[in-house]
């Protein structure tokens, strides 16, 4: 597998990066659109194609240094995926690094929350996404990627950002003051000090790729029209990042399509803005 952004040495070494990004492969849960697993070979694909300079911020972000780490590939069950990731983040986070997670679907993202929840404190989730993922369980499990915010709630504060989908079984775990509707956030931006106003200090971040329009991002497991469009949602994220402490993040639920490259490309390209955005006052 490809090395994020197809750094050359030192920008790609363990040993000088910052941070490490972990593919999870994995598609165990998924219920309609299948092919999640393929989603990390694809964005880091697509990476390799990338401008490393950004124009926005006059930065080269890869400086810090960027590893890739080798994926985690148990697929035995749910819960034995979520132990995986868990430790593998507890791991990372350990040796000093900002740690990220490609999947995969959104289950993965169970296992480094806990991770990220045990080592640090004050943490809230905030979620972008087309679901609310708030089921106790589903098919069988509680480990589902229709429950990872149940899971995420379980252990600190949630801020849910641009919901246009759920069950009615959900509402029983749903604060309508901490979800931003998709259909009330759309064509503004006044919304976005609001969301930020409920996170505490220290933040996770989740992003299910459903979270944008299928206009702009057709590969995924359960493209939900109506969603968040690419200029909007990076201003969100920049603005939760300096007013807040990201400690890690992950994104999940590309599902590539040989036809449609630029999903792929958005994806990888999503990361390295935050990223970006997460170090802008150490590369400039």
């Amino acid at each position: 597998m490809i090395h994020y952004g197809d750094l050359p040495k030192p920008y790609c070494e363990f040993e000088t990066s910052k941070v490490a990004i972990v593919p999870v492969p994995y598609d165990g849960t998924s219920t309609w659109i299948k092919g999640a697993d393929k989603g990390p070979k694809a964005l880091l694909d697509a990476s390799a194609n990338m401008e490393i300079y950004d124009i926005e911020t006059d930065s080269e972000v890869y400086k810090i240094g960027i590893y890739t780490d080798k994926p985690i590939t148990e697929d035995s069950s749910p819960e034995a995926m979520v132990e995986a990731v868990k430790e593998r983040t507890l791991s990372l986070i350990d040796k000093g690094k900002f740690t990220v997670i490609i999947g995969g679907e959104h289950s993965v993202s169970i296992g480094t929350i806990q991770a990220h929840a045990q080592k640090y404190k004050n943490l809230s989730v905030l979620q972008i996404d087309a679901h609310t993922d708030l089921r106790n369980s589903y098919e069988g499990s509680k480990n589902n990627h229709a429950c990872i915010m149940a899971r995420a709630k379980e252990l600190c504060p949630i801020v849910q950002v641009g919901i246009r989908s759920m069950d009615s079984s959900e509402k029983i775990n749903l604060d309508p003051n901490r979800v931003f509707w998709a259909h009330k956030i759309v064509n503004c931006d006044d919304w976005m000090d609001k969301a930020i106003d409920l996170l505490t200090e220290n933040v996770y971040l989740t992003i299910d790729l459903d979270g944008f329009d299928p206009s702009i991002l057709p590969s995924t497991g359960t493209p939900e029209p109506g969603g968040l469009m690419w200029y909007p949602t990076i201003k969100f994220i920049r603005k939760v990042i300096e007013k807040r402490n990201l400690v890690g993040f992950d994104i999940v639920e590309l599902c590539p399509n040989t036809d449609d490259k630029a999903s792929d490309f958005l994806a990888a390209k999503l990361l390295y803005k935050i990223l970006t955005y997460k170090y802008l006052n150490q590369i400039k």
